[in-house]
């Protein structure tokens, strides 16, 4: 198995590419700000064939270059329905003052959408990826999971030692702890996660130490009897 990645723009968001050897076909994951090149760049090193890019939400962040990375290579672009929207219009999942900031900009949906359901499995670039709707930090968050390989692509799910942001439009509090109980706290604990932003960590470690992800945990149950 191949990942790369890097972060990109001036959001710092985690950009992977993941195929199941170097010069093999891969899929590109959240493409966000000005990573074309090093979109480019990771393609050249490692000889590898992009055929589809994979989202784990609609913030502008994560999608930013979507729609160049799949225009050039000619290939589909995957989101979650709850989120299509944001790719033509990303300020509506922004503050109104980060808004603001974008209103010059303009986006517009790859030529190929395909949508996201939960427990879907993709079969891309001969490898199986499992979609897990998660959402909280936006409706149509997801995750994207390698159970061949115990490694997960968390999006703004889950970081080390934190979650994802639940102030903007579309983001819900009580909702990501649920997406967190269902979809992160079942997994094995040596499950790398590969988040959207910042280092990899694995479910073990945020199990033990990530204060969301314990009160995320089912709170025990009664003790009497034996």
């Amino acid at each position: 198995m191949l990942i790369a990645g890097f972060p990109a723009g001036a959001f710092q968001t985690n950009c992977y590419a993941v195929a199941p050897a170097a010069g093999e076909e891969c899929v590109i994951v959240d493409p966000g700000q000005d990573a074309v090149e090093g979109i480019e760049e990771m393609l050249r090193e490692h000889r590898l064939k992009p055929v589809a890019v994979l989202l784990t939400h609609g913030h502008l962040d994560h999608v930013w270059s979507v729609a160049p990375v799949c225009g050039a290579r000619d290939i589909p672009a995957w989101i979650h329905p709850d989120d299509r929207h944001l790719l033509s219009d990303p300020s509506a999942g922004l503050s109104p003052g980060s808004a603001s900031m974008f209103g010059g900009l303009t986006f517009s949906e790859p030529d190929e959408v395909r949508e996201l359901s939960d427990g879907a499995t993709l079969e891309l670039a001969g490898m199986e990826l499992v979609v897990d709707h998660t959402p909280g930090h936006t409706r149509g968050s997801v995750s994207f999971r390698l159970p061949d390989e115990d490694i997960m692509f968390a999006g703004d799910l889950l970081f080390a030692g934190s979650i994802g942001r639940t102030d903007l439009p579309g983001g819900d509090y009580p909702t990501i702890l649920r997406s967190l109980a269902a979809k992160c706290l079942p997994l094995p604990d040596d499950t790398v996660v590969l988040p959207g932003h910042g280092p990899q960590t694995t479910i073990g470690r945020e199990r033990a130490t990530n204060p969301y992800l314990k009160e995320a945990a089912p709170h025990a149950g009664p003790t009497r009897g034996i």
